[in-house]
């Protein structure tokens, strides 16, 4: 007996993630729009599964956000105001239905949050945080003159989070992952090769050492300088 038939769901699971993917997608992208009602039985017949599967289909969306469910109406697609688009998948679903916009507005979360993180973590990092920033700064400045991009962009996802971390605020820690979205988006959006990290080296160590010295206002603008040379053109 296989490990799928012990376990029915198991088989379920990637079915199930492939349909919400599609309708998570058509959602978003306004195919299925705005007050449109369909049902179970809608889902099992167009994707040719059961009952079981489209009503966790049904329940996942409904988390999401982009769909009301009711015996009298069916299942009635959400607008856009109800959607939790700090969930991971709703982030992954408008990049692929509108990849400006998507860019735009989580660049101006991470716009508003970010210089406030910085001027926090000045004032409460630890000095083990303090240290590890600026050897996180300067390990980015190496990585660039290798020419090792992938490994800078890594490095510089976790110099960002750990700021978001040493500001004591569990909220701006909380969105940590989709405000990483628009940093990790922006590199993917630059096409100039190596001249972003280039730019942006400096003003990474001027913002580890701000936070060291306990300089607010050089920690400020220092983080406005480093998201300067991420800034999407969708955002100026």
């Amino acid at each position: 007996m296989t490990r799928a038939s012990e376990n029915p769901s198991a088989s379920a699971e990637p079915l199930l993630m492939n349909v919400l993917d599609t309708l998570g997608t058509e959602i978003i992208s306004g195919i299925l729009e705005e007050g449109r009602t369909f049902t179970l039985h809608d889902l099992s017949t167009r994707f040719g599964i059961s009952r079981t599967v489209a009503r966790e289909v049904m329940r996942a969306l409904e988390q999401l956000g982009l769909v009301l469910s009711s015996r009298r109406v069916g299942i009635k697609v959400l607008p856009s105001s109800e959607w939790d688009v700090f969930d991971s998948a709703v982030i992954g679903w408008r990049w692929k239905a509108d990849s400006e916009r998507q860019l735009k507005e989580l660049s101006e979360l991470r716009f508003s949050v970010e210089p406030v993180a910085a001027v926090i973590a000045a004032r409460c990092a630890s000095e083990a945080e303090g240290a590890e920033l600026v050897a996180m700064a300067e390990e980015m400045s190496e990585l660039v003159k290798a020419g090792k991009r992938e490994d800078f962009l890594a490095t510089d996802l976790k110099f960002h989070t750990l700021i978001l971390k040493a500001s004591r605020n569990d909220m701006f820690h909380a969105l940590a992952p989709s405000i990483l979205h628009a940093l990790e988006d922006s590199a993917h959006h630059d096409h100039q090769g190596t001249g972003l990290e280039n730019d942006a080296v400096e003003a990474h160590l001027a913002l580890a050492e701000a936070i060291v010295a306990r300089d607010p206002d050089g920690a400020e603008r220092a983080s406005r300088a480093v998201m300067s040379d991420f800034t999407p053109c969708c955002c100026a």
